[in-house]
């Protein structure tokens, strides 16, 4: 934003005047605002009926635009006074209908008494007032529902509709908050505030509904280790957390992630502590699958290298994730070609054996704005490889990039001869995506992020894949990939490939908000014979339904 108004400066489209934070860099922001609103999406043609912006502050406000200026707001720290004030100024010039401001506050319980505090949440109401923003609507976050008084209570100290204060209570996993929203009926309120009468419909949930309870429902495990360097942190990985979590409720598994910080495998650890040494290990041999995702510098990478080893020699599914598949070709170099010093030049610059180098575009001493960024397209190579049976036979795949480095390719040949195959190449043919190993079971890595892409419903590719190995369904798989995009038509058929008991049995007497048990059929739905209804407002549960 800084750069888009000094940019401006320099071209004199502020006629020589002060470049001030009120006007330009507001003015710039809602100009911003206003651009991103108005790119299609989906799709389709034409601007979305509604964009969301979120910025990340202390106060936590979220800014639904409507139609025809659309956004989210989560405000609160220094950085993010710029934006308020751009925001307030924004939604005062697009008036009521175009703009709806969403407050997240917490609701703490004091466990000693129960009772519900909400003294935080109007504090934070009161500041927002002062900041030039008035709060549409509450989502109070607590550990269980709000009382009828207590939102009555913020009602009347935060001038907002009773029917406008949202409870986010704990779940067993965080896909049935949409079906929790919808059963208070948050989507009439941002319709009325939004005035979307004529274009919003009322919500398609069934097949969502049917998946979180397939979550809930699942209890054979499936263990994935999880080899990185930031693993104290999980949410280092949400991306791929989310992505595994996808893959396993398509193989209808209950997903445990084992985490294992990989410099806790190397032979230093060993001998400085041996404890957490031999702890590492057992994680890594007790899983059923092994993920190394991305990561950047050379802390842990020895650790990674023994983790594909152990991988490649065992015959455990493994899947190596941008800098995990350069870890992949730099272990089959050392073991499998006997290149001892192979390595990337991000860690060894002076390698005789460089594996991974540095791209022909990068740069070495300006890191910003210098990373392959973005949607590139990959192209198979070999049609009978486990990653293009897994996209469905197609000739080329569009996945997202972030990286600097990338596979040499001047050793192509020598790793293909040993047996190495790089079956996903970008257009030039020179460019390594996608690495197998076709004498595993299920060995891939790739340079791009699949994770990007995966969503609820149709996970990627590449971890259904993984998931699918570590569980014995591969060839299920392979044979029919769309076969594991969770809907209505598949899901009785998926659910009996890997449980005795039909799934009419299993969700016997549970029903959605609307009435709608996942055991239904589409013409009984709208049955008026009365049904067992599963409320939100008993559920209990760690939040996110990740077993870790």
């Amino acid at each position: 934003m800084p750069s888009f108004v000094i940019d401006k400066e320099r071209k004199g489209d502020y006629l020589g005047k002060t470049v001030q934070v009120v006007p330009h860099i507001t003015n710039a922001i809602q100009e911003w605002i206003e651009r991103v609103a108005k790119i299609p999406v989906d799709g389709n043609e034409g601007p979305a009926d509604v964009c969301i912006i979120e910025l990340g502050g202390t106060i936590g406000a979220t800014i639904f635009l409507g139609h025809n200026d659309s956004g989210i707001l989560d405000a609160g720290d220094i950085e993010s006074m710029p934006f308020i004030e751009a925001l307030g100024q924004f939604s005062c010039r697009v008036g009521p209908g175009n703009f709806c401001l969403v407050h997240v506050s917490l609701v703490p319980v004091l466990d000693a008494v129960g009772e519900q505090k909400t003294k935080p949440t109007q504090h934070s109401v009161r500041s927002l007032r002062g900041l030039g923003l008035m709060p549409n609507i509450l989502a109070c976050r607590s550990t269980k529902p709000l009382d009828e008084n207590i939102k009555e209570k913020l009602s009347q100290f935060c001038h907002i509709p009773v029917a406008n204060i949202i409870t986010l209570n704990d779940v067993t996993n965080i896909w049935h908050i949409p079906l929790l929203l919808r059963e208070q009926k948050a989507h009439e309120a941002f319709i009325k505030l939004l005035k979307l009468q004529g274009i919003a419909k009322e919500p398609m949930l069934d097949e969502w509904a049917i998946r979180a309870r397939i979550y809930d429902a699942l209890h054979d495990p499936v263990r994935i280790a999880m080899v990185g360097k930031y693993t104290s942190l999980s949410d280092s990985y949400i991306s791929v957390l989310k992505a595994l979590s996808h893959a396993s409720i398509a193989c209808q598994k209950k997903l445990v992630v084992d985490w294992v910080p990989s410099s806790d495998l190397e032979d230093s650890t060993k001998a400085e502590a041996p404890d957490l040494y031999r702890a590492a290990w057992r994680r890594l041999r007790g899983a059923d699958g092994i993920l190394v995702p991305g990561g950047f510098g050379d802390r842990g990478v020895e650790g990674k290298i023994l983790a594909v080893k152990y991988a490649r020699e065992n015959n455990v599914p493994f899947l190596g994730i941008c800098l995990g598949m350069q870890i992949a070709v730099i272990e089959f170099a050392r073991s499998v070609m006997n290149l001892e010093d192979a390595n990337s030049t991000e860690f060894d610059p002076d390698t005789t054996n460089p594996c991974i180098v540095l791209m022909p575009e990068g740069c070495k001493t300006h890191l910003g704005g210098t990373m392959r960024l973005g949607s590139r397209r990959t192209y198979f190579e070999v049609a009978d490889s486990k990653a293009a049976k897994l996209y469905g036979n197609v000739s080329f795949v569009d996945e997202r990039h972030r990286h600097r480095y990338e596979v040499n390719p001047d050793m192509i040949t020598e790793f293909e001869k040993a047996g190495l195959a790089f079956v996903g190449k970008d257009e030039t043919k020179r460019r390594m995506e996608i690495v197998e190993l076709h004498t595993h079971p299920y060995f891939i890595g790739v340079q791009f992020h699949p994770e990007f892409k995966s969503r609820p419903g149709k996970p990627s590719a590449l971890f259904s894949g993984l998931v699918g190995a570590a569980c014995g369904q591969l060839e299920l798989l392979l044979q029919n990939p769309s076969q594991w995009h969770l809907n209505k038509e598949t899901y009785n058929k998926q659910w009996l490939l890997t449980h005795a008991v039909p799934p009419e049995r299993e969700f016997e007497g549970l029903t959605t908000s609307n009435g709608f048990s996942p055991t239904q059929s589409h013409q009984n739905r709208n049955s008026k014979k009365p049904a067992t209804r599963l409320s939100y407002r008993n559920i209990r549960s760690s939040g996110n339904g990740m077993h870790v």
